[in-house]
């Protein structure tokens, strides 16, 4: 199978099991403080990695050739995981999904003047009618003639961007690090700083389903987050970033499903928007 295709499975894959995560955070906030189950994500997810890379391997690959960009990529995923999980405690997982497909634009920005990579014009094109697709399905009072949506849907837009800087700087430390070492990385930063707060928010589980949701929550963000690493040390930035449209419609279906927030024909409208809009980007440069 092509490097770039193997690239885009896995990145499919790796939004497949955030979705997961993101459910069972919506779900758990109303139990936890954000902070709380922020570091039991990002904490589980260090000792998961570093023994099965201890089992598996013998090692535990810890030394990096760019720690400060492994702290910086680390920080940029607790920032927009912190973000996110606020905004689902106000609005429908699926309309945070949708404002957080901002994310592709900020990330092929990026890859373009960061990285260097070429994107063409069909590509840009690609995105801003993706972008078209997300305002659809949020629903924007002059289509629905409805009341303006809740302020917090705003929140996902820094989500966006601060997950396009993890995104960019993944595809980066690429070239730098073996893909262990960044696997090893992408949350040692951020449970040492959420760890800082614990001492003022932390609440025991008072049973054993409640430590095993704040566990669960570790393990699905860190098999997430080794496809995407995985993802982009395979295909460019610019190519997996159309791949998060996807998210959309697992994001539909878990609101649907797990928190009885049926689609209406506006969310199907965006989708369908949407993924043309990924369609143009994610099509090979070459011939016709």
């Amino acid at each position: 199978m092509p490097p770039i295709l193997t690239g885009v499975l896995l990145q499919l894959l790796a939004i497949a099991f955030f979705v997961a995560m993101d459910t069972s955070i919506k779900l758990l906030t109303a139990d936890f403080p954000v902070g709380q189950l922020m570091f039991a994500r990002f904490a589980v997810s260090v000792l998961l990695v570093a023994t099965v890379m201890r089992v598996v391997k013998g090692r535990v690959p810890w030394r990096s050739r760019a720690p400060g960009l492994q702290a910086v990529r680390s920080l940029s995923l607790a920032g927009a995981n912190c973000l996110f999980s606020l905004a689902l405690m106000q609005v429908p997982l699926s309309d945070a999904t949708a404002v957080n497909f901002a994310s592709p634009l900020f990330t092929v920005a990026m890859a373009s003047l960061w990285l260097g990579e070429k994107v063409s014009a069909r590509r840009w094109l690609g995105i801003v009618i993706g972008l078209a697709g997300v305002a659809v399905a949020l629903r924007p009072p002059f289509l629905t003639g409805g009341p303006m949506p809740h302020w917090a849907i705003l929140l996902p837009l820094g989500t966006a961007f601060l997950y396009g800087v993890y995104q960019i700087l993944t595809r980066k430390l690429a070239a730098l690090d073996d893909p262990d070492t960044t696997i090893l990385h992408t949350s040692v930063a951020a449970s040492l700083a959420t760890a800082l707060v614990q001492p003022f928010l932390w609440i025991t589980p008072d049973s054993m389903a409640g430590w095993g949701s704040l566990l669960s929550l570790g393990v699905l963000g860190c098999i997430g987050h080794v496809f995407l690493v995985l993802a982009f040390a395979r295909a460019p930035a610019s190519v997996l970033a159309p791949m998060m449209y996807s998210q959309l419609l697992w994001a539909v279906l878990a609101s649907w499903l797990v928190f009885s927030h049926p689609p209406d024909r506006f969310t199907w409208i965006g989708a369908a928007v949407i993924t043309l809009g990924g369609l143009l980007v994610a099509w090979p440069e070459g011939r016709r």
